[in-house]
């Protein structure tokens, strides 16, 4: 990261988001991230459930087995988790959704 940089160079990951408005413009909206701490890297975000998540993860034509899966601590929330290159930045796509039953989880586990 450096405290120098400029709208400019941040351009690539505003092209890509660009170019999924224009291809995946028909898929759910995501939460989108572009930060000058990882200037080469483009977040989407899913709050509302893994079908989102998942039709995102299609359609980028990530592979089932390159996503992450983590359950946050209070153990009613699911996280996928997976990232990808496309076209020249880092795509981090990230779903949140809820546990079909609950995982109990105990004390200094996280």
């Amino acid at each position: 990261m450096s405290g120098n940089l400029t709208l400019d160079d941040l351009v690539m990951p505003v092209r890509v988001l660009r170019l999924l408005a224009a291809d995946f413009g028909h898929l759910p909206a995501p939460t989108v991230g572009i930060s000058p701490i990882y200037p080469d890297r483009l977040e989407l975000s899913l709050h509302s459930g893994l079908p989102g998540f998942e039709a995102w993860r299609e359609a980028l034509g990530i592979a089932p087995e390159d996503v992450n899966y983590r359950v946050q601590c209070d153990g009613r929330t699911v996280v996928l988790r997976s990232t990808a290159a496309f076209a020249g930045v880092e795509l981090e796509l990230i779903g949140y959704g809820d546990v079909a039953d609950p995982v109990t989880v105990e004390a200094g586990a996280a």
